[in-house]
């Protein structure tokens, strides 16, 4: 069985926290690989009005995860109904690879938020979450349900936000976004007033 870990986002765009954090995963636990699976809509940010199209999206991630072994770029969710439910997402990616058992990986932030999830007894009960940790977001790891645990890690205090606020502006992304994709992220965020 390959283990496989499950890090969806709307990667608006991927930047080196979310390869840190990944690579981070892949030497503490026991997963195989981590695969990036591009959100095309998220239920918690429908209306974003600055979600890059998928595809651009998608080109980002894979040349960003280009000579980092175990790190995949996925295009999944593309094929499934939209918006994107992870528990769907997750039973789906279950039967079409049986040969894998998937674990989903998630910020604090979100496991805080999770029992607003669609299905979350669903994915509780048939997939194991590895939760990490981010910025305002105390997380008491024996209070966790059978099946979550806390990755002990450092904590990356970078987000895509803040990345398109810069570039907003004009401000330097050097050094917070993979060196790959640094003149796509300013062509395709620079100009977004």
């Amino acid at each position: 069985m390959i283990q496989t870990g499950f890090f969806g986002g709307s990667f608006n765009p991927i930047h080196t926290g979310h390869i840190s954090l990944a690579e981070h995963i892949l030497r503490e636990t026991a997963l195989d690989e981590v695969w990036f699976v591009v959100s095309p809509l998220n239920p918690f940010k429908r209306g974003a009005g600055d979600l890059l199209s998928d595809e651009r999206r998608l080109r980002m991630v894979r040349l960003a995860l280009a000579g980092h072994p175990g790190l995949v770029a996925s295009d999944y969710e593309f094929h499934l109904p939209r918006p994107s439910y992870t528990w769907n997402t997750l039973a789906n990616l279950r039967s079409d690879f049986p040969q894998r058992r998937f674990s989903l990986i998630i910020g604090a932030d979100n496991w805080l938020s999770f029992d607003r999830w669609a299905r979350p007894d669903f994915i509780r009960a048939n997939f194991p979450i590895l939760v990490y940790p981010r910025p305002s977001c105390p997380l008491d790891s024996q209070a966790l349900s059978p099946g979550v645990s806390c990755v002990d890690m450092p904590l990356y205090d970078l987000s895509s936000t803040e990345i398109r606020r810069r570039l907003a502006v004009g401000e330097s992304v050097r050094g917070l976004v993979p060196e790959s994709i640094e003149p796509l992220v300013e062509e395709y965020y620079g100009a977004r007033k």
